[in-house]
């Protein structure tokens, strides 16, 4: 059996609701490589014009500079926090998806126990599975996705701290 194969069992045994679970998982994944790239390539070319056009002001003590300054710092909090929010949702939501599919596949092993009673086992057990597996699914999703946001949370702070200190203000 290949890879994808395996994949394909396991996104059916969970249920319509892991199939959400992935694509979200796809979108999530995708938002925090795009941070990372950024990060990476992006920001310093935005860096380097941020801090010419601080170098190019005469006056770098007057009020002007001060307002100035705290535009440059503005915009590059915007711009590395351009998809955390996203990011964040789609970390929130992940657990809620696994909580969708407990709850229908707990429904589905109450339609089983409603038409053959309750003493078929075997029945009810492809019910639990397909309730238990969703669950899993959007938690791991989410407890990676935290960390990863976490760390690009850390990472939009310390550049803005490292901005501000390049941004001398006289």
């Amino acid at each position: 059996m290949s890879l994808f194969d395996s994949l394909h069992q396991f996104l059916n045994t969970g249920g319509d609701v892991l199939w959400v679970i992935l694509g979200v998982s796809i979108c999530l994944w995708s938002l925090i490589v795009e941070r990372f790239i950024y990060f990476k390539q992006a920001y310093p070319v935005q860096r380097a014009y941020w801090l010419s056009t601080w170098e190019e002001q005469p006056n770098k003590s007057s009020q002007q500079a001060l307002f100035i300054r705290d535009s440059i710092i503005s915009e590059a909090k915007i711009s590395m926090k351009k998809t955390v929010p996203i990011i964040k949702m789609l970390v929130a939501l992940c657990p809620l998806l696994g909580l969708l599919g407990t709850v229908t596949g707990m429904i589905h092993v109450f339609d089983v126990m409603a038409v053959t009673g309750t003493g078929n086992a075997r029945a009810m057990a492809s019910g639990v599975s397909q309730a238990t597996i969703p669950t899993m699914a959007g938690m791991v999703i989410a407890i990676a996705g935290l960390y990863f946001s976490k760390l690009i949370e850390q990472r939009v702070s310390d550049e803005t701290h490292h901005l501000t200190d390049l941004l001398q203000y006289h």
